[in-house]
């Protein structure tokens, strides 16, 4: 049984979202993307995302904000980014090293895309514990 959430800020919501969006640019364009698209193997000039990366990507944000708000209101205000640091550290951390062993990702690449994702959720934690 799920507890209620009937007391989304779907305002702060959104600002979280793109506060998300919007490190996620930074990070993988102008401070990291030359790196990151070297660890993949990507040639410059040739990295065309598809027509729906950006709307997938975007509603992936959303997925994740939201699952974040709804564990931050059942744990608040004890645990807030600790609470996303178990996110982090039991759900991505897992995930980043099959990108690893099973596709022949660097090492290098794990860390850049470990880190983003756990200053990442930081920063949605940040959004979502101040303006709520």
């Amino acid at each position: 049984i799920m507890c209620p959430f009937t007391h989304a800020n779907y305002l702060v919501l959104g600002a979280a979202v793109v506060a998300s969006f919007v490190f996620g640019y930074l990070w993988y364009g102008p401070i990291f993307g030359k790196t990151w698209a070297q660890l993949m193997g990507i040639k410059t000039g040739e990295c065309k995302p598809k027509p729906w990366a950006l709307p997938l990507t975007l509603f992936g944000t959303v997925l994740t904000t939201f699952v974040l708000a709804y564990i931050l209101y059942i744990y608040r205000p004890f645990c807030s980014y600790g609470a996303a640091f178990f996110i982090w550290l039991g759900f991505y951390i897992p995930l980043l090293f099959g990108s690893v062993t099973w596709e022949g990702k660097p090492w290098k690449l794990f860390a850049l895309n470990a880190a983003y994702y756990f200053l990442n959720l930081q920063l949605i934690t940040a959004v979502l514990t101040f303006w709520s």
